[in-house]
């Protein structure tokens, strides 16, 4: 091979591997996750809530630490390790096995549906788990777990063809005394969502065409009237619409930074 040849190999090699170190840090770096922590008071002590990132979840209560939907397109860092893990169905954003075992620890539950147990596959390696279906109540070290239907009514791939069927997963309703804290996972205004009663706070997915969106959500918000609503899983919409069709109406709207904005 001439010198000259060889020497121009040489030199697109040593900028393909710098491109490289310059971009794959990029792809595998985590989005930052929200840090601020929320206290409710309870009848039974403080909750504390820290909403992460996309629909992942963190609540402290009574010395337990509770994972709802664990992603690991968000920073973990420093995050402790769950008692309680809470999935709500099994598409990929929600069902993350690398980050449930990164979380658990000996002890460790993990509560779903029965779709997400039946996927997981993983009893008693990956701890104790404990299926609940979106029609049952159930109490889990301690905390009575309601769960509550999520599907889409309208929106799917085609006719007949839902993106989340009814049965896929379940939104769950956690109490701690007499605080109930909403997670909705994927849905549509359902009319098992509007007829909810007395939840202090509610988390709402409001990312179409997966989910209803920042306006339907507000409706359904004004048919169950929580005390607390945050905006979660809502890539690609702007949760300020849903805030601002939610001013006078008495529900107090959290808005974090859940997608990865700076």
């Amino acid at each position: 091979m001439p010198r000259n040849a060889a020497g121009l190999l040489s030199v697109l090699g040593a900028l393909a591997i710098a491109l490289s170190l310059s971009i794959f840090p990029v792809l595998l770096r985590a989005d930052s996750s929200n840090a601020q922590v929320d206290a409710i008071h309870t009848s039974r002590g403080e909750l504390r809530l820290r909403p992460l990132y996309h629909g992942s979840v963190m609540l402290e209560f009574d010395g337990k630490v509770i994972h709802v939907d664990p992603w690991s397109q968000g920073d973990y860092t420093g995050v402790p390790q769950a008692d309680l893990i809470v999935v709500t169905h099994t598409h990929a954003d929600h069902l993350d096995r690398m980050m449930i075992d990164k979380l658990r620890k000996t002890g460790t539950i993990i509560v779903g549906p029965p779709a997400v147990i039946d996927t997981l596959n993983c009893a008693p390696a990956c701890g104790e788990v404990e299926a609940i279906s979106d029609s049952e109540q159930k109490t889990v070290m301690g905390i009575e777990f309601e769960g509550v239907p999520m599907y889409n009514i309208v929106r799917g791939s085609g006719p007949g063809k839902p993106f989340h069927h009814k049965g896929i997963g379940s939104g769950y309703v956690l109490n701690f005394g007499d605080t109930r804290i909403y997670f909705s996972g994927d849905t549509e205004c359902t009319a098992e969502m509007k007829a909810l009663k007395n939840i202090t706070v509610a988390f709402l997915s409001m990312n179409p065409p997966r989910t209803e969106s920042t306006l339907e959500a507000a409706e359904c918000v004004k048919a169950f009237k929580p005390k607390i609503a945050y905006p979660y899983h809502y890539r690609g919409s702007k949760p300020e619409e849903f805030a601002d069709a939610l001013k006078g109406t008495g529900v107090e709207v959290r808005v974090r930074k859940l997608e990865g904005e700076p």
